[in-house]
């Protein structure tokens, strides 16, 4: 650990939360004294701190250590790109139109991977009062289900959530592109808690 690159990045959170070392410092049973100590790199939190500090300035433990918040590059913002990420310990689902170091549960979540649909997770597509619905022949018991359905184009997506001992369905309205499934127009996503994440 940097003791000068953490400094620097304790002074400008504090400074970014509008705080006074003194109101940091109350935060954690400290003296102002230590604040000022480290913001001036001649020594570093003890590690038993760092959670403190996290809560406090709203940034991973691991960004404390290294000293440095990296900026991801601008997105210009093509929902094509888009992410998902579900949680194996409680099943929460993330989904982020960038770069991102997601966490849950205290993991690091990797972004899904999206196979082709196979035979046994195709989608049956109706159109009927100007709304597409979509039904999968899936069991939905609680060991093995659909999770969500989410369909994606460039400026846009629609999220479904599904559980379990419900029917695999949904509805998604026309969004004025054409047929709801042309490569050209978008992607159907979903995901199954046994068998993974799936394109079509």
């Amino acid at each position: 650990m940097d003791c000068s690159k953490v400094g620097a990045l304790l002074l400008r959170l504090r400074k970014e939360k509008g705080m006074t070392q003194k109101q940091v410092a109350d935060q954690m049973n400290l003296s102002d004294k230590t604040i000022s100590k480290w913001e001036r790199g001649l020594g570093c939190p003890d590690v038993s701190l760092l959670g403190s500090l996290s809560k406090i300035f709203e940034v991973n433990i691991d960004k404390l250590l290294e000293g440095d918040l990296e900026s991801n590059e601008y997105d210009p913002g093509n929902l094509r790109r888009m992410k998902f990420y579900v949680c194996p310990n409680c099943g929460n689902v993330i989904h982020a139109t960038g770069n991102a170091e997601v966490f849950c549960c205290g993991r690091k979540l990797s972004p899904l991977i999206a196979k082709p649909a196979d035979k046994f997770h195709l989608p049956t597509i109706s159109e009927t009062e100007g709304e597409y619905y979509i039904t999968f022949s899936h069991e939905m018991t609680k060991a093995h289900f659909l999770s969500f359905v989410a369909y994606v184009i460039s400026d846009r997506f629609l999220f479904m959530k599904l559980y379990p001992e419900q029917n695999a369905a949904v509805r998604f309205p026309n969004l004025g592109t054409g047929k709801l499934l042309k490569k050209h127009n978008g992607t159907l996503f979903f995901y199954c808690t046994k068998d993974g994440f799936f394109a079509f």
